[in-house]
């Protein structure tokens, strides 16, 4: 009984040897130079396989990270700010130090400042501010602190489209770029020397004109812009208040008038009486005769 079961397990593994040596047409592949690159648990062949077997199989292409569906989301909106308040205040040459200091606490700087004398000796200004966006509220704030606040108002634009589209274009007149000057470098006659160095040209003066644009963008993105316009208190009794000299001068001014609209007058109806006078006179030589016997 033991032997009939050795000699039926023999049989049995002789069947699974004879199966195993049995093979099925299959394509192998093997790297012929090259590395391979086993990040992420993948294999990605970076040289030209050389394939046996009956049939080859279809090209895989390299694999590369996924993107995330939500990209769009994890761009950074661009935003420039902006604001305009209108401060009345005493001292318009100190507000302006402490509008220079508050931009420099805030690691910004004073673009540009006017001071004028207006009607009545009254001094205005105007002051623009550029500080970092983050302190944008904060700067604000300290500003209308400084005085008494007319009007004010704050503006936000939105570039982060225009900012987006820049850089991919930057991006791709970079490549552009790229393999022109590779054409350049393999180019031998001179007419495809020429060709290739006015495109060459041609992008590289697109390339500058974007990268001027997201610089600019850049600037006013980091650095928003606040514009203040200073103006003293209006003087008591008005806007020029009241004057005993100027009332008198505009009493004297008010006679003259009067005297030149008399003299403009009487030259204007001049001939009227000359005339009057004249017809008058006639009349009373005319009636003097009648009178005569």
């Amino acid at each position: 009984m033991n032997k009939n079961i050795i000699a039926l397990f023999v049989v049995c593994i002789a069947l699974v040897a004879a199966a195993g040596c049995v093979g099925f047409p299959t394509a192998s592949l093997s790297p012929s130079s090259g590395s391979q690159d086993m990040s992420n648990g993948r294999i990605v062949s970076e040289s030209k396989m050389v394939y046996t077997g009956d049939a080859a199989p279809l090209p895989v292409p390299a694999s590369t990270p996924a993107q995330s569906d939500s990209g769009l989301s994890e761009i950074e909106t661009k935003i420039i700010k902006t604001a305009s308040i209108t401060l009345e205040v005493k001292d318009i040459p100190g507000s302006e130090e402490i509008l220079k200091t508050i931009a420099s606490q805030k690691g910004g700087y004073l673009s540009s400042t006017n001071v004028q004398t207006g009607y009545n000796n009254r001094i205005s200004g105007s002051v623009i501010l550029r500080v970092p966006s983050e302190e944008f509220d904060t700067a604000i704030s300290e500003i209308k602190a400084i005085g008494t606040v007319k009007s004010s108002s704050t503006q936000g634009q939105d570039v982060t489209e225009e900012y987006v589209d820049l850089q991919a274009q930057k991006i791709s007149y970079q490549n552009q770029l790229a393999q022109y000057n590779e054409i350049m470098r393999k180019a031998v006659k001179v007419d495809d020397v020429i060709t290739v160095q006015q495109q060459i040209d041609h992008v590289q003066t697109e390339l500058n004109r974007l990268e001027g644009r997201l610089k600019y963008l850049g600037s006013r993105i980091d650095l928003s812009t606040i514009t203040v316009n200073l103006q003293e208190p209006e003087p008591v009794g008005g806007e020029t208040g009241h004057n005993f000299i100027s009332t008198i001068n505009e009493g004297i001014a008010g006679f003259l008038g009067m005297i030149d609209a008399i003299i403009i007058f009487f030259f204007t109806v001049l001939p009227l009486i000359i005339v009057g006078c004249i017809g008058y006179g006639i009349y009373r030589w005319n009636r003097g005769r009648k009178d005569t016997p």
